[in-house]
């Protein structure tokens, strides 16, 4: 049997440097879709994989388990799918645009999509959730209002990530936690340290932004034209959010994500039946198919004729082969190598710091999936933290700032295409305005290099006594 051997720098570089291309020629000369550059890519993998050693079976096997290890993911996106479909049929979503260009001031507009989406986020923990409902009702809104479109989709995805990387309800935040061998309230309260300050700085930033840009480009007539349009094709109630308070108080209550999203997205389409008029099997429909209508509104009918499972298929496919990558990876060694070729420079929590951050978002490069990144991050890091005895927490803050909070900025990665494809605005439009992502990186870095809130296992406090 031939020996098993990881592979060497030049090795790697052929295989993450033939992925790159791959994706960059099929997305933006080939105009082909992204999943088939990933899949091209397991097999350039395995290649690498055979050449190392390993059999055939095993390579599959750690396909299988990378994908395994992200399943929860396709189930929760497969749930969302059916309620953004359900919930737009129901009501509940123009309900929310309607009563947002009502109510919201243009000034503070900004700052309310970032505390809509916060809040939402936090008590539901799902930050593709909150952008699905949310999110698509103050892009509408935003459009309305006359506010360029990516500065509102930075601020819908800090609000949105906010929830994602702090709620004990998030899967990425249990996930950072566990396998970084930490209580999840511990983990979220070493996460306030960071979160709470960098998101006051966000929440500044977008308020000078929104007086910046609030009531200048502001057009009453097309508000008015949007709000009769809404009217006119949907029945507008408070009682249409009801649905919506529902999925969030089972949430708060610490049920499990999935059933609770298929509750929410079967009472959407008992809305649909009872105040839209819907019949039953088109109510349904809506769960699978999305929602669909003619209005004389072309940006309502693009905002509005969305969501389904069948909508969220091609995020799927991306987190499958994605997962299943950074599965092929993790069996071949390939980012242990990288870290391995610099671990003896890592003598400060600052150097540390920003090893766990590259690593992290190299994982959502290449793995194409924030749940690779939150596997793998960990795993490859902890060794540099018990040997300076840092405590755990840490790395788990720091897996959770580069791995959630980036997974968004990959163009190619799960959450890339379904934030893009959700709000109709492209990454790299939207990339510039994620300032709780960019702060809170800024906040990590300056925290590791300066010492301030950075902690010591006892190992290391009783070494210092007796240094004392």
């Amino acid at each position: 049997m031939k020996e098993v051997r990881l592979p060497n720098l030049f090795e790697i570089f052929i295989v993450l440097g033939s992925f790159l291309a791959l994706v960059m020629s099929f997305t933006v000369f080939l105009d082909l879709p992204i999943q088939l550059a990933l899949f091209i890519s397991w097999f350039i993998a395995m290649i690498l994989g055979v050449r190392l050693g390993h059999s055939y079976k095993d390579l599959q096997t750690a396909i299988i388990n990378g994908i395994s290890n992200g399943l929860e993911a396709v189930l929760i996106l497969v749930s969302v799918g059916a309620l953004i479909g359900t919930w737009i049929a129901g009501g509940v979503v123009p309900t929310l645009i309607y009563y947002g260009l009502e109510f919201i001031h243009p000034n503070i507009f900004l700052l309310a999509t970032l505390i809509i989406c916060s809040i939402m986020s936090v008590a539901t923990g799902t930050s593709w959730g909150t952008v699905g409902t949310a999110g698509i009702a103050m892009i509408a809104i935003g459009e309305g209002l006359g506010i360029p479109l990516p500065i509102v989709a930075g601020a819908v995805l800090s609000g949105a990530y906010f929830g994602d990387k702090l709620s004990p309800l998030s899967d990425s935040t249990v996930l950072a936690s566990s396998l970084s061998k930490v209580d999840v309230l511990d983990h979220v309260r070493a996460m306030l340290f960071l979160s709470i300050p960098a998101y006051i700085i966000t929440a500044i930033l977008f308020t000078v932004t929104g007086f910046i840009y609030g009531g200048k480009h502001i057009d009453l007539e097309k508000v008015d034209f949007l709000k009769s349009s809404l009217q006119q094709t949907f029945d507008i109630h408070i009682w249409m959010l009801i649905p919506a308070i529902v999925v969030i108080v089972l949430l708060a209550l610490k049920k499990p994500s999935m059933p609770v999203i298929v509750i929410g997205a079967l009472l959407g389409a008992i809305w649909a039946v009872v105040f839209q008029g819907m019949n039953i099997p088109d109510a349904l429909g809506t769960a699978y198919n999305g929602f669909s209508i003619k209005t004389d509104v072309e940006f309502l009918n693009g905002l509005l004729n969305r969501g389904g499972i069948t909508g969220m298929l091609g995020s799927l496919v991306v987190i499958i082969f994605g997962l299943g990558f950074g599965g092929l990876l993790e069996k071949m060694g390939v980012l242990q190598v990288i870290v391995s070729k610099f671990e003896k420079k890592l003598t400060t929590p600052g150097k540390i710091t920003l090893s766990t951050l590259i690593v992290a978002f190299l994982a959502n490069i290449f793995g194409c999936a924030m749940y690779v990144s939150l596997i793998l991050t960990p795993k490859i890091m902890e060794n540099s933290y018990d040997k300076l005895n840092l405590d755990r927490r840490i790395l788990s803050r720091n897996a959770e700032v580069g791995g959630t909070l980036t997974a968004g900025m990959v163009p190619w990665s799960d959450n890339g295409i379904y934030m893009a494809g959700i709000l109709g605005v492209s990454t790299f439009s939207y990339l510039p305005f994620m300032w709780l992502s960019f702060v809170s990186i800024g906040l990590a870095l300056l925290y590791g290099y300066t010492g301030k809130f950075i902690w010591y296992t006892k190992e290391k406090s009783l070494q210092s006594q007796k240094l004392g």
